[in-house]
Formats: structure tokens, C-alpha cells, sequence
């Protein structure tokens, strides 16, 4: 009962939070890096994309002085650092960077980069590179951006991976993006693998730990309750994927919102359980808003149902500045 007792008028809801959910290594990592250029610096710090896919995120460090480009060539000639976000970039990026002396900081995600020199490794040893992934995503445009055009070619359902034709079959590879629906790409190895039996894969998967782990809590819940929540950004691949899965896996309604007041409270009227999770770029104060307002309309009871254990950290990234790149 809350405090003021008006819960004895509320109806009844079980609230079953995924764990893990929320920020991931990367994430952290990319928005400290922010951060700490803006403590270390000042204002302005410029950022180059979004830093992580989440508009709470973004708006919160622009208040702080970050300015927020999608193109180097809006930056003017400047001494401000200028950070990539956790997406990765084209190769072109930090060479741009570096003719114009630009004090960069490359925040990528570390498995992000491991997905690049895969790539680059398949690249010198002659091999038909796939990307498996979806068009127009930063991180599928900086892995492509990796190596010469016409390198990597992408691959984003099962029908593409029927029709594809490589240059020579016998010496092929594929890679993938880190944030994708892992048992859809399954699907589309599968295929593959049976047309091309000695394509090359990856020693360990691409699809990340975060992007896994999340997925698996989601496979858990969805089943069991009546509607599933994604808090997430609509631009963040793993979040889309998270609403996916649960679907997939036997939700009747599931939704992606930014924020507590994106809830369409007629689809919640009846229901007696609800899933609640978040994208890797959502932070946690976003999941205790839903939940908050959800005390208000309902008497909570809340379980947590925990899967893997997360204990990755990523050491900061060193910044460099163009000149010093360039030696």
C-alpha cells in the first residue's frame, strides 16, 4: 500500500523487470568519454552522430555544453575535442579528421571495432566479405566504410541471402552487426552456410554480449505476460529488436517508447502483467519513470527476473590530435 493509502483503490499489477536491461559497457563508456571531455575541456564538445542512439542521453549532455553534427564539415576550425560516437565511423572520418588537425576521440565501441579487423582481416586475405545487417544504420555504414568500395557487401534477410553472388564462392566470409535479433541472423547464416558450405565466419559471434543478454531476458518474460515494454529510442537497433523478440516469442502487445509519456494507457486497461525492459542506450531514471507511472494508476508488485550476470568494463578511449595522428 503506498503511503497516502491509495493503493486500496488501484487495481492489482505484476510488474516483471528484465535484468540485465539498460545501459551496456559500450554505452557507458561512449557517454563517459563525453562527459569527461566536458570536464576536461569545456565546452563546447563536439560530437559526430549521436553519441548513443537516445534522445534523453543526447539532450542531457547538449544541455552541458556538447554540440551534436552529423558531418566533420559542420565543425568549424577548432581546438574543442571532437568525439565519434559509439557506432564507429567510415575510415574516412579520422583521415578527414587528421588533415585538418582535429583533436579526436574515438569512443566506438571495443566490439564494434573487433567487427571492423575481422573485416579488414577477410579483406587481406582476398575474401568475398558479407556484412549481415541493416541499410543506412552507423554502425553497418562505418564497418562498410572500413574498406575500399564494392569490399563488403550487405546482406539483411533471408530472401538476400538466397539471391546473393559472390565474386568467388569458394572464398567468402561474413560479419555482422552487433545489434541484431540473434536468432533472425541465425536464420540468415543458415542460409549461408548451406549455399556457400566454406564461407568463413567469426571465431566468436558478432552479435554482442549486451545485445544477447537482453534478448535472452526478454525470450524469458514474454511468455508469460500480457503486454512487454521497450524503453528505448526508435532509431536504437538493439531496442527495435528487444520489441521483436518479445513478440516473437509469444507477447501479445509490445511497445517501444521514449518516455513515460508516450504510454497509451487504453491498451494497458486490463491487463494483470506487463514486461518491462530497456535498449542498451536507455538509461535506468527512463525504466523508474514507466514504473512510476505506473504506481500511479496501479498497486505494484514488483519481481525482477535476472539472467546473465554483466561485469564487462571498457577502459576510456585515448584522444589524439590530428597532428600527432598523422606521425
Amino acid at each position: 500500500m503506498s503511503q497516502d493509502g491509495s493503493s486500496l483503490h488501484k487495481p492489482p499489477l505484476q510488474v516483471l523487470l528484465c535484468s540485465p536491461r539498460g545501459f551496456c559497457a559500450g554505452v557507458v563508456r561512449a557517454i563517459d568519454t563525453v562527459e569527461r571531455a566536458l570536464a576536461l575541456h569545456g565546452p563546447p564538445v563536439y560530437v559526430r552522430h549521436e553519441i548513443v542512439h537516445n534522445r534523453y542521453v543526447v539532450d542531457s549532455l547538449r544541455a552541458k555544453g556538447a554540440i551534436f553534427v552529423e558531418d566533420l564539415e559542420e565543425i568549424p576550425d577548432t581546438e574543442a575535442p571532437v568525439v565519434f560516437s559509439a557506432h564507429g565511423v567510415p575510415k574516412s572520418v579520422p583521415e578527414e579528421a587528421v588533415r585538418r588537425h582535429l583533436y579526436s576521440i574515438d569512443a566506438t565501441c571495443p566490439l564494434v571495432t573487433k567487427v571492423h579487423r575481422e573485416a579488414e582481416l577477410h579483406h587481406r586475405r582476398g575474401r568475398d566479405i558479407i556484412l549481415v545487417g541493416h541499410a543506412g544504420h552507423p554502425e553497418v555504414v562505418g564497418t562498410i566504410g572500413q574498406l575500399p568500395a564494392g569490399s563488403v557487401r550487405l546482406v539483411e534477410t533471408i530472401a538476400d541471402a538466397e539471391r546473393f553472388e559472390p565474386h568467388d564462392p569458394g572464398n567468402l566470409a561474413y560479419v555482422t552487426q552487433t545489434t541484431l535479433s540473434i536468432d533472425d541472423t541465425a536464420e540468415i547464416v543458415a542460409v549461408l552456410k548451406r549455399r556457400f558450405p566454406d564461407i568463413v565466419g567469426p571465431h566468436k559471434e558478432d552479435i554482442c554480449y549486451a545485445t544477447t543478454n537482453r534478448q535472452d531476458a526478454v525470450k524469458r518474460v514474454a511468455p508469460v505476460v500480457d503486454a512487454m515494454i521497450v524503453v528505448g529510442s526508435p532509431n536504437s537497433s538493439n531496442s527495435q529488436r528487444l520489441k521483436e523478440v518479445a513478440m516473437r516469442n509469444g507477447c501479445p502487445y509490445a511497445v517501444l517508447m521514449q518516455r513515460a509519456a508516450d504510454i497509451d494507457w487504453s491498451r494497458f486497461e486490463y491487463v494483470t502483467r506487463i514486461g518491462i525492459t530497456a535498449g542498451a542506450s536507455a538509461p535506468e531514471v527512463l525504466v523508474q519513470e514507466v514504473v512510476d507511472a505506473f504506481a500511479q494508476r496501479f498497486a505494484l508488485d514488483i519481481k525482477v527476473i535476472t539472467g546473465a550476470e554483466e561485469e564487462v568494463f571498457f577502459p576510456l578511449p585515448r584522444p589524439r590530435r590530428g597532428s600527432e595522428a598523422a606521425e
